[in-house]
């Protein structure tokens, strides 16, 4: 799956010489926590964030009154608070890349950029959705996290028990074990009862480490 799966197309965006009440206006009504940045040609050149029109506001203990403070705020532009240093993605990254370029740079969004314009938008609630998804958390079934053996085939194995069972796969994930010699699987299946499904996959694992309906 790519990031053109999930990411919001046409992102709200601002120009580097907005005054940033205008930013926090558009945050605020259309309730998201960052904009791409854009010159006047169209250019993205940077992003802010919430933390950054924080940051630019006046300190709680100012003593400018409540008009000063918004005078002082239409006077600030938003290139004056934006980020500049901007990691970017393509339309046809993988979301597992972008996931990764999330959490290694500690930031909640990435601009989707093709042939060098701006197309989308991919934040970390587009990602927290897609794994309510890969989970198949509304959808109800039995949900079986088991410790497997790490080798060829055990998966198919597995999902081969279940279907054989008469039960019908939702979702189904992989993680790494405690060591290189087991591994992982989160499976979500239908259609079967949890003592059921217990009971043909047992014999193909290392440990039920738990089993719920949900």
């Amino acid at each position: 799956m790519t990031v053109a799966s999930v990411m919001t197309k046409n992102p709200f965006t601002v120009k580097d010489n907005d005054p940033v009440t205008d930013a926090q206006t558009i945050l605020r009504r259309e309730k998201i926590h960052r904009l791409p940045v854009l010159d006047h040609r169209g250019a993205l050149i940077g992003i802010v964030s919430e933390k950054d029109l924080l940051y630019a506001a006046p300190s709680p203990a100012t003593t400018l009154n409540v008009y000063e403070m918004s005078n002082l705020l239409s006077k600030l532009k938003v290139s004056t608070v934006m980020s500049k240093d901007l990691i970017t993605v393509s339309s046809s990254t993988p979301v597992e890349d972008a996931a990764r370029l999330l959490v290694d740079n500690n930031i909640g969004g990435l601009p989707v950029v093709d042939e060098g314009k701006l197309v989308g938008i991919v934040t970390e609630s587009d990602l927290f959705r897609l794994l309510i998804d890969l989970f198949g958390t509304r959808h109800k079934g039995v949900r079986v996290t088991l410790r497997v053996p790490e080798r060829p085939g055990e998966l198919a194995d597995a999902t081969k028990a279940v279907a054989d069972a008469g039960g019908n796969l939702i979702a189904l994930g992989t993680f790494s074990g405690n060591d290189m010699s087991n591994a992982v699987i989160i499976l979500k299946a239908e259609g079967i009862e949890k003592d059921r499904l217990i009971e043909v996959l047992e014999p193909l694992v290392i440990e039920v480490i738990d089993v719920r309906e949900a």
